[in-house]
């Protein structure tokens, strides 16, 4: 019923049993696009999704937070995929719903993949400082999922606030980070030039000279298997420079 739920259809799903996904499974920012290729999809309104019959829904927040209480009173069931905050309960949630869709074993492999990967990440001594900038000149400090993941690949947030903010200009004014991590969607310029925020003068002169990381936004845009491609993809620029 929306797009971070595709992801988990799509990978742990039998292609044949996919009755449908959201309007969103094909878009840039869904990680399994090309699979969702051929597949119906569907509005993720109760009466759109009963017409299907279908014997279990997967949602995040597709539908309103209403809906699952809904379907599940019309017999269909419901899985509600959560919301993780750590690279810890993305793992969790990845074995909990493969399961849910029958791949206990799969989604038990893939978890820990996740951990094999992570693992062998080369880390510089001192942590280099970055600033990760999304499409529309927003950053993320503490308390967020890119938080997590820019520890893990060993940097540390440029970023002083908590949570999503513009990018903090007055900072920048007198100070800059070691590199920029760039997120990006499929098809879209990647230049912090398109960026609104960016093209203030003080982010110009402090961040054009800067090394980029460049992380696909939709490795970032749900919580799944895939955000480890951006951790590898952040500690690879963190570890050249």
């Amino acid at each position: 019923m929306d797009y971070c739920a595709d992801q988990y259809v799509l990978r742990f799903a039998e292609r044949g049993d996919i009755v449908a996904l959201s309007p969103d499974a094909d878009k840039p920012f869904s990680y399994m696009r090309a699979e969702a290729s051929g597949i119906p999809q569907v509005r993720p309104r109760s009466a759109d999704v009963l017409a299907l019959e279908p014997d279990l829904v997967l949602r995040s927040y597709g539908g309103g937070p209403q809906v699952g209480v809904f379907l599940e009173r019309a017999g269909v069931e419901v899985v509600q995929i959560g919301y993780p905050g750590t690279i810890d309960d993305v793992r969790a949630e990845v074995a909990r719903v493969g399961t849910a869709l029958g791949k206990a074993d799969e989604a038990r492999d893939l978890a820990d993949e996740m951990d094999a990967r992570l693992r062998v990440l080369k880390r510089t001594r001192e942590a280099p400082s970055a600033l990760y900038i999304a499409q529309g000149g927003v950053t993320s400090g503490q308390g967020s999922l890119v938080h997590e993941l820019m520890l893990a690949a060993g940097l540390s947030n440029f970023q002083d606030r908590p949570g999503w903010n513009p990018i903090p200009l007055e900072r920048l004014a007198y100070n800059r980070p070691d590199l920029v991590v760039a997120a990006f969607f499929e098809g879209a310029g990647g230049s912090t030039d398109s960026w609104s925020a960016t093209r203030h003068p003080i982010a110009q002169k402090q961040l054009s000279e800067l090394p980029v990381a460049k992380v696909e936004g939709a490795w970032t845009a749900c919580g799944g298997w895939f955000l480890v491609e951006a951790v590898e993809a952040m500690a690879e620029k963190a570890t050249s420079q």
